[in-house]
């Protein structure tokens, strides 16, 4: 090897030295014990949390006496077993494992203002608010984040980019209308189609107005009534009824009745209204008895609510094989 290459080799070694120096996670709290990077912040006192992704899809959560809501669907409930943890994740960020001091490797580490995973915005009961950006994972389990305003990265196993889903459904019970199957005695389900009624008869179901020349296909009948009584939300609307969701003529109304076990049980009816679909995701429209809110649902679990007809539940009968078919009688 010659000098120059001596040279070169050593600078190399120089670069990735200082490469391990800069950017290795080390702790910053100098002996004195782990620094929060909101310091004051306490889990209790956070109110209101705005998640937004790199597209600019944004949801907001807030806390309402006590609870957590949707504030953009008129306090839709959210489900607090999804919210706590991100709750406790923002306020247990800290400043134990420091990566980089430099602003000139936010993009490269996605907690850039105009390039991040997620940017959370979240205020305080005293009004006080404050940013931070959620960047990429480098392994399982721990994401780099950054506090607005701060050239210094850290890496945390607090929060990621999955826990701050910025879609309704990550914050909500999805379960939007459920009835107990052992408890269903009749769905009728009248759409543009007509109207279909099946009654439960034992652990079978019979179709209402059958023609005596026809047999039920007792396993379509079985799926159809499943999808009926059970809806999951893709997100929630609100409260008030607006045109645009078409509930003045639905595509389907679904009524179900039902008959609760044990000697006090009474027997109670429940209405599904399927308004109109979504021209741009296809999603529908859908209304229960059993909520004040209007919710969106996606296509494929009201579709055969929307679309199927008394036809599409009778069994065909099979084809014949050449066997069985009649011999042919010559002619003369």
């Amino acid at each position: 090897m010659n000098r120059l290459n001596r040279i070169l080799v050593g600078i190399l070694a120089l670069q990735l030295v200082l490469a391990v120096v800069v950017f290795w996670p080390r702790s910053a709290s100098s002996g004195e014990g782990t620094e929060s990077l909101f310091p004051g912040v306490e889990a209790d006192q956070i109110q209101e949390i705005t998640l937004t992704d790199a597209q600019g899809t944004a949801i907001t959560l807030a806390k309402r006496d006590g609870s957590w809501v949707l504030p953009d669907a008129d306090d839709y409930p959210a489900d607090p077993e999804l919210v706590e943890p991100l709750v406790d994740g923002l306020a247990a960020l800290n400043t134990d494992r420091l990566v980089t001091q430099t602003s000139a490797s936010h993009e490269r580490l996605q907690v850039a203002e105009d390039d991040f995973q997620r940017r959370i915005d979240f205020q305080m009961a005293d009004g006080s608010t404050h940013r931070v950006y959620l960047g990429s994972a480098p392994s399982y389990g721990v994401a780099h984040v950054r506090a607005d305003g701060q050239d210094e990265v850290y890496l945390t196993s607090d929060l990621s980019a999955q826990d701050a889903g910025v879609q309704a459904s990550s914050w909500v019970d999805t379960s939007y209308f459920s009835v107990p199957q052992e408890e269903v005695v009749t769905v009728t389900v009248e759409n543009a189609q007509g109207t279909l009624e099946f009654q439960k008869e034992g652990e079978s179901w019979t179709l209402v107005g059958l023609a005596p020349d026809d047999t039920l296909n007792e396993g379509m009948a079985r799926s159809f009534v499943n999808r009926a009584i059970s809806i999951s939300l893709l997100r929630p609307l609100g409260r008030e009824e607006l045109d645009a969701y078409g509930m003045q003529e639905p595509n389907a109304v679904v009524t179900i009745r039902a008959q609760a076990e044990g000697e006090d049980a009474t027997e109670r009816t429940y209405t599904l209204q399927v308004g109109a679909q979504d021209p741009e995701d296809s999603g529908y429209v859908v209304k229960s008895s059993e909520s004040p809110y209007y919710v969106q649902v996606r296509e494929f679990s009201v579709q055969d609510i929307v679309e199927k007809g008394y036809e599409d539940f009778i069994e065909v009968p099979p084809t014949p094989t050449p066997e069985e078919l009649p011999e042919a009688t010559p002619s003369p």
